[in-house]
């Protein structure tokens, strides 16, 4: 019987039994890197991957039953953030620097990761990380000055609260389509029949056309007799079933690259919360998103009103003589800038969603819109209206205010 592990002890990628201390022994890539370092050679193809796998695997933390594995995506916002803010707070020419380097860096490491189809918990571990720093700092730094009540951090704090609460809900099932069972498949059973088409719609499935094979299958747990469309057949045919999952999708269902599931009226992933938006979460998504806002902006004016005194908020965004008087109003102060660039890129996050709320339009449907110039570009090009969902105002934010409901029950004559 083998031996439990002891707290420093793992199973590493290759199955065998390591120790923490000997993290560094043993790697013949890294070695090989920096020797090719050293003497000015290229690497190999594929030495920095096994290099960047071989340190995923050996960070890790001791642990009760062994040592447990660190994600490293999460490490770089808990050592940088803070390093670059304070550096940051030592002249204004490092802070202009540093905050306008900041969002480059992290815009290059998004198209990276999106090139890649990768998933990674970067933005959520500097957002999360962020908000928190950001909070200790106006407790340290701007709350002892004594311009601040009391009653006005208990309602920055609420809203702290309520927005991660919100966070939470969005982080959840954001409506995934159940795979279908062994038995679903092995039940499927291809059918010729005649040449038929349907104008009516049945589950979420509208104009779908059939032509020559259907399938007679239950698949992913709800949804019977429809086409299974292929690959081949002819252009024009709606293609509602996913190659990848298995299964048939309703209408406006879409399928996830890196979350690699199917997503009932999917709109986009997105990598601050590490999880797809769709119809289970959608909701909550855009109240974590008002709720952000609301809060940082008023922790943005608590903050320019204790440092700089007598001017407005957006004055003394632009213009603060004493701003960098003392390390703590500079600190202060490049917290605020920081915060208000972060502000405005989910300022105008929320402004298209809410614009494509109002148009009935998913994120994921502009994009196949663009792509194939059958959407009309609309306020300068913010939204882009397909015109196939689009009810009204109105009508349009009473069906996002009824997404997640269960759909009422049809009797059989009124389906026939």
């Amino acid at each position: 019987m083998e031996e439990p592990l002891c707290c420093c002890e793992y199973v590493d990628r290759k199955g065998e039994r390591n120790h923490l201390a000997a993290c560094f022994c043993d790697c013949e890539d890294l070695d090989e890197g920096c020797e090719r370092w050293v003497t000015c050679k290229s690497l190999p193809p594929g030495t920095l991957e096994r290099i960047v796998d071989a340190i995923a695997d050996r960070v890790r933390v001791p642990w009760f039953k062994g040592a447990v594995k660190i994600n490293i995506s999460l490490v770089p916002p808990l050592l940088l953030l803070p390093v670059f803010l304070h550096v940051a707070a030592l002249h204004f020419l490092l802070a202009l620097v540093i905050l306008t380097s900041l969002p480059m860096v992290v815009l290059w490491y998004y198209y990276l990761t999106h090139k890649r189809k990768e998933r990674t918990l970067f933005f959520l571990s500097l957002g999360l990380f962020s908000l928190g720093y950001m909070y200790y700092v106006f407790l340290q730094e701007v709350v002892p000055r004594g311009h601040v009540g009391r009653s006005q951090v208990v309602v920055l704090t609420c809203g702290l609260i309520l927005m991660l609460a919100a966070l939470s809900r969005a982080k959840k099932d954001p409506g995934y389509l159940p795979r279908p069972t062994s038995n679903n498949k092995s039940s499927c059973q291809v059918m010729d029949l005649p040449s038929k088409k349907f104008t009516g719609s049945s589950n979420g499935l509208h104009g779908v056309t059939l032509s020559g094979a259907t399938s007679g299958c239950t698949v992913n747990g709800e949804t019977k007799g429809y086409s299974r469309l292929l690959a081949e057949e002819p252009e024009g045919i709606k293609k509602d079933w996913c190659t990848k999952c298995q299964l048939v999708r309703p209408a406006r269902a879409g399928h996830c690259r890196l979350c690699g599931r199917c997503i009932r009226r999917l709109d986009h992933h997105c990598v601050w919360i590490n999880s797809c938006v769709g119809e289970q979460n959608h909701q909550a998504f855009i109240l974590a998103l008002s709720l952000f806002m609301l809060t940082s902006l008023y922790g943005i004016m608590l903050t320019l009103d204790t440092i700089c005194r007598g001017r407005t908020s957006f004055v003394a965004l632009f213009y603060c003589p004493g701003a960098y008087s003392d390390y703590s109003s500079a600190l202060s102060f490049t917290c605020v800038w920081y915060c208000a660039i972060v502000t405005a890129g989910m300022g105008y996050i929320l402004l298209i969603q809410l614009l494509n709320i109002s148009y009935n339009v998913t994120e994921r449907e502009a994009r196949l819109a663009l792509r194939d110039n059958t959407g009309r570009r609309l306020l300068g090009g913010l939204v882009i209206d397909t015109g196939q969902y689009n009810r009204g105002f109105l009508c349009n934010w009473g069906h996002f205010l009824s997404l997640g409901s269960p759909p009422p029950q049809r009797s059989a004559e009124d389906i026939v």
